[in-house]
This record gives C-alpha cells, structure tokens and sequence, in this order.
C-alpha cells in the first residue's frame, strides 16, 4: 500500500526510486515511455520514445526536429509521458512544458551512441515518406562510406528535448480498482504540493 508519508517529498526524487525497482524487477525497458503531443489545432499524436535521464528539472529525450513530435513540440511545446511497469503495476505520468536541450549536451550524449545508431540519425528522415527498405539502406551505406575514416558528428537536425513538469502522478495497482494515486503539482509560489486522488 502507497502511503503519502512514505513519498519523497521531491517528486523526481521519488521518480527515480520507482525507476529504480523497476528495473530491479526485471522490467525489459523501464527507460520506455508514451509520449503525447498535440498540433497548434489540438490534435494528438502518441509514441514511444526512451528517457535518457532527468537533468535540470526535466525528463530528456532525443529525437529528429524535422519529426512529427518535434514539430509539433515546436508550436506547441507543452507535452505528457507515462510510463508504465508491468511487473510493479505501477505507472507514472508527468505533465509540463517543453524546453530544447542545448547543443553541447545533445553532442555529448550523440557521442555515446553506437556507431550504427549515429548513422542512422543521418540517414533517417525521420516521419517522412520513402519508396521502400531499400532507399533507407542506400542512405546507410552511403552515409557509412562517407564517415568512414572518421568520427560520426552529430546533425544538425537531431538533438533533444527536456520535459519541466508541473505534475507528476504516482500510480499504482490495488484490489477492487481501488488504486492509490498521488499527485505531486506546483504551486504558484514554485513548491510541490502532494495530494492523494481518488482512483
């Protein structure tokens, strides 16, 4: 049973010890998250993307800017994930707005990438239309040859986003659908306030 004295009063302190047990667990992917955006007009669009660790505030993740979600993330830069781990019956969703991760940070997590991983940043297009399998390989080859006697740099079109929340909710499973929820939001005075829902 999830009782509110026994949360973190910092609500990504408390994240990263669910995160945590849910990789002790056995979890294949607890990095694995949805992440909702929505256009100018409203419309939502969901995918799953990694968390790539939580710095400055914020949830990070990295992407292609000529994506959809990137764009989308652009002239509507206010998002939602949730995780969710199976093996605890636990999920998490955070809510906030977006914010760029700055250049030098994105190359340093670039270069942490398999080299196979660093190509395809090149030749993906990423959310754009292609013939067939065949025209995505061409650019891997191509792309391979031409860095081939050096180190793979980062594009200029590829680096991350960092998600600030202003809610963050801690889910988890009980009998009869009778679930414990707590909801850590911020204040207008900048403080978490830590609040048990209904489920």
């Amino acid at each position: 049973m999830m009782r509110k004295n026994d949360l973190d009063s910092n609500p990504l302190k408390q994240f990263d010890k669910w995160f945590d047990e849910a990789g002790a667990s056995g979890e294949t992917m607890p990095e694995a998250m949805a992440l909702a955006t929505a256009s100018p007009a409203g419309i939502p669009s969901l995918r799953m993307v990694l968390l790539k660790g939580i710095h400055k505030g914020g949830f990070e993740f990295f992407t292609n800017f000529d994506s959809r979600k990137s764009l989308e993330l652009e002239t509507n830069p206010n998002a939602a994930v949730v995780f969710w781990w199976k093996n605890l019956r636990r999920q998490v969703r955070v809510e906030g707005a977006i914010e760029r991760i700055d250049s030098e940070e994105a190359d340093e997590y670039f270069r942490t990438r398999s080299r196979g991983s660093q190509i395809g940043a090149w030749a993906s297009h990423q959310s754009q239309a292609i013939s067939d399998r065949a025209e995505l390989e061409k650019l891997v080859k191509d792309y391979e040859k031409s860095f081939s006697d050096r180190e793979v740099s980062r594009p200029s079109y590829w680096g991350g986003f960092r998600l600030i929340p202003d809610s963050i909710e801690f889910w988890e499973e009980r009998p009869d659908r009778l679930h414990d929820r707590f909801r850590y939001r911020i204040s207008a005075d900048k403080n978490w306030i830590l609040e048990r829902l209904s489920p």
